[in-house]
Formats: C-alpha cells, sequence, structure tokens
C-alpha cells in the first residue's frame, strides 16, 4: 500500500496518508505565538483544516486527536474553541495533558488523525 507524504522535511511530514488513514503531525500556533490559548487553538485549528483538505478529507472523519497544554488549568478556554470547531456528532476519540512544550510562548499542540 502506497505512503503518501505532503509538507515534508528533514525531520517531519505535517501529513501522511496510509491507505484511508491520515495522520496530521502535531501542530503549534506560529503568528499566535505568545498569545491566549484561545487564539493558538484556533490558529492551530485552521492549519489543521488546511492539512486535511490537502489529503483529501476533512474534521467530520476526525479519528483521535491529542491536545497537550502547557498548563492544564487553560482547558476550559482551550475547549470552547475546540467545541466551537469540531463537527457536531463527530468528535474523536481525545486525550488532552499538560506537558512542557516547545517554548512557552507556545501554550497548546494538537494532533490529530483521521479517515478519508
Amino acid at each position: 500500500m502506497a505512503v503518501q507524504r505532503f509538507d515534508s522535511g528533514p525531520r517531519l511530514s505535517r501529513v501522511v496518508v496510509h491507505g484511508d488513514t491520515v495522520y496530521v503531525a502535531g501542530l503549534t500556533a506560529d503568528k499566535t505565538a505568545g498569545q491566549s490559548v484561545g487564539a493558538q487553538t484556533q490558529e492551530i485549528l485552521t492549519a489543521i483544516d488546511g492539512l486535511l483538505a490537502k489529503a483529501g478529507t476533512d474534521k467530520s472523519k476526525l479519528l483521535q486527536a491529542t491536545v497537550w497544554l502547557q498548563d492544564i488549568r487553560t482547558v476550559d478556554e482551550m475547549n470552547k474553541v475546540w467545541d466551537a470547531w469540531i463537527a457536531p456528532g463527530c468528535a474523536p476519540a481525545r486525550a488532552c495533558i499538560e506537558a512542557r512544550l516547545q517554548s512557552p510562548a507556545k501554550m497548546v499542540e494538537i494532533r490529530v488523525t483521521a479517515a478519508k
């Protein structure tokens, strides 16, 4: 079975497609780094929409998601943005955990897997 890679570099591919499964790498905010968790979450989810589209799918086909927060106490702020974004009736299996991220300015990272 063929493997497709999108937005690939020497270290990682932002998207890998194997069969009917689409894997999106963990994404952090660039433009909104240092801003609120809500703003960073919105930027990341918009980027995920674009990457899923590039792979021929969308958020209604999410299977799994992992969310890492620099401070788990910001989960409610992140969830407000997440809940507004997720397709109704299509919530993936999700984990949300606290972790030290790349820098203090990057407060959230999200990785998803979707079906085609």
